[in-house]
């Protein structure tokens, strides 16, 4: 009987023993998914705000100057203290000015004592001249003399009115109300010498003004949104304007924006925009600059998505998206702003879509993850907090 030889078989069992060891050590190498904390993509109305600089300037500001020469007496307001319209801010020397009106009311009584002398010759003549007892040169004469009595009359009483005014712009008083500047000359000056010298100046800061630019290609750029629909524009005089805090929060400062002008500055490609803003308590100073945050309307349809799961390269930003099959994709979105550590994307999402929050180094487009709802940081460390804090047993 042959010999059957059984060297090729046990090299071909072990060969095969030899796979299959190979093959369990694969699978058992074979990391699981990554699990990926997720939220779900879900559109709303957002509102489209802008963040730019703006400079403080008084709603009005006028100069305070002496309207008549004199020396200059004293100040009667504290400097830099609120001042109310009429308010007397300035004395200038008023002797002259009292003199000069005396002489006007001398001037309009002799004036209106002349003006009755002429006036009862005047009556005379015509009653004797309608008798034919008097001549008609004679009568047109003393009417003659009536009416330069009568025009005289007026003049002094002009005359007078003037020296009343003079005399009442040695009380240099506030034109506006507001906050009261610095005082530029001091007592015993000589003021009003030739022209009309500057005293001080007052600004009225509530409200005050914040001035700002736009680019107008942001303007137009924002005409077409509005134009296709997925933005609505609010009308002027009812976009919101807040002044922003250091941190780019509000501050409670808010007004509304009441001037776009019609032009655009050729040197900056910019139109300036101007706002009113309450300053009750007169914290906001003109020349002041500040932030501003300038509400324009709404965007009809965005997504408001974490600042962590937003990444950038060299084509632009991107987030990463668990599919329904398990697998991430790589989306690319359309960023408008940044606002309290949220994304406002426009563009490149669909509600519904698992947006990797956490978790982002751990996955790339294709392969497969775990999605988890995902957790903030405060809310998952809440219950080690209050483990943590709760006192232990004593036993």
């Amino acid at each position: 009987m042959p010999l059957i030889s059984v060297r090729p078989v046990l090299l071909a069992a072990v060969i095969a023993l030899a796979a299959g060891c190979a093959k369990s050590q694969q699978q058992q190498q074979t990391p699981p998914p990554p699990e990926v904390g997720v939220v779900q993509a879900k559109s709303e109305s957002v509102p489209l705000t802008q963040d730019l600089v703006g400079r403080l300037s008084a709603t009005r500001s006028a100069d305070v100057r002496a309207r008549v020469a004199g020396v200059l007496l004293k100040r009667v307001y504290t400097e830099g203290s609120d001042v109310k319209e009429g308010q007397t801010l300035f004395q200038i020397d008023p002797a002259p000015y009292r003199a000069a009106l005396n002489v006007q009311i001398a001037n309009l009584a002799s004036a209106n004592a002349t003006y009755e002398n002429n006036r009862v010759a005047a009556d005379r003549a015509r009653s004797v001249g309608a008798k034919g007892l008097l001549s008609k040169s004679d009568v047109d004469n003393a009417v003659a003399a009536e009416r330069t009595s009568a025009a005289a009359v007026q003049q002094a009483k002009a005359s007078l009115d003037t020296a009343k005014i003079n005399l009442g712009y040695t009380d240099v008083v506030a034109p506006i109300s507001g906050r009261s500047g610095q005082q530029q000359v001091t007592e015993g000056a000589l003021v009003g010498q030739g022209d009309a010298t500057l005293l001080t100046t007052v600004e009225q800061v509530d409200p005050i003004y914040v001035n700002f630019s736009q680019a107008v290609g942001q303007i137009d750029t924002l005409r077409q949104a509005a134009a296709k629909g997925s933005v609505t524009l609010a009308d002027q005089g009812k976009a919101k304007v807040e002044l922003l805090d250091q941190g780019g929060n509000p501050n409670g400062v808010a007004g509304v924006l009441d001037f776009s002008d019609t032009a655009v500055d050729p040197s900056t490609g910019a139109v300036t925009l101007r706002a009113s803003v309450a300053n009750a308590e007169h914290r906001l100073l003109p020349g002041q600059y500040v932030n501003v945050r300038l509400t324009l309307g709404d965007l009809a349809h965005a997504w408001r998505v974490s600042q962590a799961a937003v990444q950038r390269d060299a084509q632009g930003p991107f987030v990463f998206v668990v599919g329904g099959d398990g697998k991430v994709v790589q989306k690319r979105v359309s960023t408008d702003t940044l606002k309290s550590g949220e994304w406002i994307v426009t563009d490149g999402l669909a509600d519904g879509d698992q947006i990797v929050v956490s978790g982002v180094m751990k996955v790339k487009p294709g392969a497969p993850a775990k999605a988890v709802p995902f957790q903030p940081p405060a809310a998952a460390g809440a219950p080690a907090q209050a483990a943590a804090a709760a006192p232990a047993d004593k036993h």
